[in-house]
């Protein structure tokens, strides 16, 4: 393998440190640039190809940025190398099934648009997401010409969480994306995730993704559609790589207690000096909870979006526990019975 060249796909020692010494010599290391569907796109320090799924190996669900080591000749899939981090969100609907959004990622661009879209509480879901998985977040702020006051706007965003970097720019504009390419230099992954409609195919052109599609937003709401349908890794101007994913109308997440607490540090330091320690910030006695709401130095939203982000996870990781120990009582059921088949054939016979 040469590492010179794979750091180009955002290869790091951490990958390295998987192989034996054989396998560095002898084996294929490759990126998931692509999942679609029935086949997933490879990209390796020398070739792109694209591999049928499910793959015939045991292998956990693959996600967009994903290392493979493959064998050269036959391009069979060994394993999938351990991740750095990993994005995902539970799915749409009742059933408690996770989706992976992107893996192996070293910043995630958060994208809001200063009109309808902007929405404090749905930034602090992206940010929880990002905290928990351990990726840097920035929080990109999109048709500022559309807002009377953006100032303002950042300087909510800012707010969220502390040390927040938050660029207000105009997506179309590649001078001004240019602020962002710190982030997007040789060897760093990046993704865009935002709702449909706030410019992140805009922004990922403006930094040297491929022509993408874009439609227009409806002026009544200020939503979009979709215009990104799978998530792709495209090469930048800066020498990164960017994950472009499609717009999410729902983020519910899943076993995402930490980033929660490292979004919400400020409330639960104030919950901390509470006279009780089983304290519901309701209108108990000596809640320092209450006591910052009443003397205006905590957004009464804030609590209420940090209540409803831990009774969401809490409830879809219960669910989603629940799911896995009935799949896996399942799974020794089946198991049992083959067994016990086996036993009266080979007692018959």
């Amino acid at each position: 393998m040469n590492s010179q060249k794979l750091r180009g796909l955002g290869w790091k020692s951490a990958f390295a440190q998987q192989l034996s010494d054989v396998e560095a010599e002898t084996m294929l290391a490759a990126r998931v640039a692509a999942h679609l569907g029935n086949r997933i796109q490879c990209w390796t320090e020398d070739d792109e190809f694209s591999l049928p799924t499910p793959l015939p190996q045991a292998c956990d669900e693959l996600a967009v940025g994903d290392w493979l080591l493959l064998e050269p000749d036959s391009r069979r899939v060994v394993r999938r190398l351990e991740r750095e981090s990993i994005l995902a969100r539970k799915t749409a609907g009742e059933l408690p099934q996770a989706q992976l959004i992107a893996a192996n990622l070293d910043t995630l661009f958060i994208v809001s648009s200063c009109n309808h879209d902007f929405n404090a509480s749905r930034l602090e879901r992206y940010l929880s997401l990002a905290a928990e998985a351990a990726v840097n977040a920035v929080v990109i702020l999109t048709r500022a010409d559309l807002c009377d006051d953006p100032g303002r706007l950042r300087q909510q965003a800012s707010a969220l969480k502390s040390g927040l970097i938050v660029e207000t720019l105009d997506a179309r504009d590649r001078v001004q994306a240019g602020i962002l390419d710190d982030w997007c230099r040789l060897g760093q992954t990046v993704a865009l995730v935002g709702s449909s409609g706030v410019g992140k195919s805009t922004l990922a052109m403006s930094l040297g993704a491929p022509a993408l599609a874009t439609q227009q937003i409806r002026e009544d709401d200020s939503k979009g559609r979709h215009t990104t349908t799978a998530r792709w890794i495209h090469r930048l101007d800066a020498g990164g790589l960017l994950i472009d994913t499609p717009g999410m109308r729902e983020l519910q997440l899943l076993d995402c207690q930490d980033g929660v607490a490292e979004v919400f540090d400020d409330v639960i330091a104030l919950a901390d000096a509470c006279r009780f320690r089983d304290c519901q910030h309701m209108s108990e006695p000596g809640c320092a909870v209450r006591a910052a709401i009443d003397a205006g130095d905590l957004d009464p939203r804030r609590l209420k979006s940090y209540r409803k982000l831990l009774n969401e996870q809490a409830r879809n990781s219960q669910s989603l526990r629940e799911r896995r120990d009935e799949s896996r009582r399942l799974g020794q059921y089946y198991k049992a019975v083959q067994s016990s088949k086996r036993e009266r054939q080979q007692g018959d016979s």
